[in-house]
């Protein structure tokens, strides 16, 4: 399914002008039918996918506790 930009940008909370520099830039692909840019909506699903796994692993790395330090000897 294809949106336009005004519709990408709407779903990812993103100006719109944002949106069309990442197409001018190469980041998103986009197909220009002469009067606006249509998106490929399906490679924004991989998008999201990663950026929840990260959202994850960021949560797992807060939450673990740092090791002792086995080379620290107590000066008293």
């Amino acid at each position: 399914m294809y949106k336009t930009a005004a519709e990408t940008a709407n779903d990812l909370n993103m100006p719109l002008h944002q949106i069309v520099r990442y197409i001018h830039e190469g980041r998103i692909r986009a197909v220009h039918d002469g009067e606006s840019y249509l998106i490929n909506s399906a490679q924004f699903d991989t998008y999201h996918e990663q950026l929840e796994r990260i959202k994850e692993e960021i949560e797992i790395w807060k939450s673990t506790p740092i090791p002792p330090d086995i080379d620290i000897k107590d000066e008293d």
